[in-house]
């Protein structure tokens, strides 16, 4: 039996003002070569200044992240001729890079899988290709935007492993405000190493897909190649270690070039930029910028709420969720109640057009405005979601828009009565049922007076109506 060995290279592009060597915009989109100087553009003659909230950031992910920091590291120069690289070189870190070490857990069928990291270091992105027509173009808008490298360990062994790895550590980044960790937009971009062999046999020969950016690529790029490896050797044939692109459209993989080793690269010390040097001091001052992360977050849920362990992993899945939560808490709402009703009707609006992103277009107050109506009976289950989904992406009061829709329920119980007995009267054979046992009627009669009552009776007040008259009361 043949097992897939996989690691993965990490690169997620940090959100800092400008970029990592310039002062040109670090920010997504424009026009084509619009945020570029001679700096990032490679002309020849100009000097780097390195943008020192870059190197903090790269820190802040390494401490996260359980790594160790060097107190001394360097910048070196990867060598290689492409076009979206005009300087012909990359400014990156060889052998003294910023973080050495660390780990990711992460909850997988139950279980808790550690991945282990190799290390983490800076270095400046390259620009962005774009072919179209049978014309190659390039954008250096993105050259020079800094970014750090994450480079796993070949600890996982199937694309679900995968996922779930680039899920928590997705979270863990975006917990640290390092990044905006948009995959879609290319701020976290993954290139797979997946070997084969049988079990219990050295490692097979390893293939590195490159530019991933969903995990629905990730997963499919690793069945695919685990599958196309297993194929070429069962069939007599060899696999050769090369760089390949994924094709998420075609479902299909291609090679693109023999893969390089790090002596291709012909790395040599960058003479432009002095070696980054810490001190415990400021080691101690970024440590303490880090906010409370996923896993403090867990224990605080299930220590100071009493959540039960699955709510408080849903609500720290991502940040925007959790600081949701807290928030809404924070204005007087019961945690259970918003726990429920975050993880079933807020994350079913925030995924709604199937994107793995979580897009939240409601602010804790005006959740609360909600939960609050609803804990008061003002509104009933039903009306909370309807008022949820037209609140969606608006600023308007809860209890206004309630009342424009007709959501706001009645509480008087001598009205409730009137409308209840008139259905009673008209159902007298199902009331018998009723009382003689059918429980199942309860449904029915619920929904007749509510009905009657123009969906603004509170259900409530007719289940102890219904109580009553079983009891003969």
């Amino acid at each position: 039996m043949y097992i897939p060995t996989i690691g993965c290279e990490v690169h997620c592009e940090l959100k800092t003002k400008t970029k990592l060597f310039c002062s040109c915009k670090n920010e997504f989109g424009g026009e084509p070569n619009t945020h570029c100087c001679p700096v990032c553009s490679g002309f020849p003659g100009v000097l780097p200044s390195l943008n020192e909230m870059a190197v903090e950031y790269a820190v802040k992910a390494g401490l996260a992240l359980h790594s160790t920091i060097n107190k001394f590291s360097k910048w070196d120069r990867k060598n290689y001729f492409y076009p979206d690289l005009p300087k012909a070189w990359q400014t990156s870190q060889y052998d003294l890079p910023l973080c050495v070490g660390g780990y990711v857990e992460f909850m997988l069928d139950g279980k808790l899988k550690r991945v282990r990291l190799n290390r983490i270091h800076l270095e400046e992105d390259a620009g962005k290709l774009v072919h179209d027509g049978g014309v190659s173009r390039v954008d250096y808008n993105r050259c020079g935007v800094p970014l750090i490298e994450i480079v796993t360990e070949p600890d996982m062994h199937s694309a679900e492993e995968v996922v779930a790895f680039l899920t928590e550590l997705k979270s863990v980044l975006k917990y640290t405000g390092i990044s905006d960790v948009k995959m879609q937009e290319g701020s976290l971009r993954c290139d797979v190493n997946l070997s084969v062999a049988e079990e219990g046999a050295p490692l097979g020969t390893r293939t590195e897909t490159k530019n991933l950016n969903s995990f629905r690529a990730v997963a499919r790029s690793v069945l695919y190649e685990t599958r196309r490896q297993i194929d070429e050797i069962t069939s007599g044939g060899k696999i050769v270690q090369e760089t390949r692109r994924f094709d998420d459209n075609k479902g299909v993989g291609y090679a693109m070039r023999s893969k390089e080793d790090a002596h291709d690269y012909r790395y040599f010390p960058e003479p432009d930029l002095l070696p980054v040097v810490f001190t415990d001091k400021k080691l101690e001052k970024i440590a303490s910028s880090i906010p409370e992360l996923k896993a403090a977050r867990i224990s605080r849920y299930m220590g100071e709420f009493s959540l039960p362990e699955y709510d408080a992993r849903v609500l720290t899945a991502d940040k925007e969720v959790s600081d949701l939560f807290d928030e809404t808490v924070s204005l007087g709402v019961d945690p259970k109640k918003a726990s429920n009703f975050i993880m079933s009707e807020v994350l079913r609006l925030a995924k709604s057009d199937g994107s793995e992103e979580v897009e939240l277009k409601i602010s804790s107050k005006t959740l609360a405005g909600i939960l609050k109506l609803l804990h008061s009976d003002e509104i009933n289950n039903l009306g909370a979601k309807s008022l949820l989904a037209a609140l969606w992406g608006t600023e308007a009061d809860p209890r206004s828009k309630a009342e424009e829709m007709g959501l706001l329920q009645s509480n008087d119980e001598g009205e409730i009565k009137a409308i209840f007995d008139s259905v009673i009267a008209a159902n007298k054979k199902q009331a018998e049922d009723f009382i003689s046992g059918n429980d199942k009627l309860r449904g029915y009669f619920v929904g007749q007076v509510m009905r009657a009552a123009g969906g603004k009776a509170n259900p409530k007040i007719i289940n102890a109506l219904l109580d009553k008259l079983k009891a003969g009361i």
